[in-house]
């Protein structure tokens, strides 16, 4: 994977993450469910953005 499009996998990643967040937010959870599903999305997040990084998780955004 190059580095170009490991950078705008990290990105777009990065903004859906965000646009979850923000979501779960908007939704109004009462207190409970909401930090248990913000802490799910944050660590599946992490999960993706170190198994990109090393290489075991490939998400082909360009083909160059």
């Amino acid at each position: 994977m190059s580095l170009i499009s490991l950078l705008v996998a990290v990105v777009l990643l990065g903004l859906f993450a965000y646009l979850l967040w923000w979501g779960i937010g908007a939704i109004g959870l009462p207190d409970p469910f909401n930090k248990v599903a913000r802490v799910l999305v944050a660590l599946i997040v992490l999960v993706l953005i170190v198994g990109l990084f090393t290489g075991h998780i490939a998400i082909p955004v360009f083909r160059v």
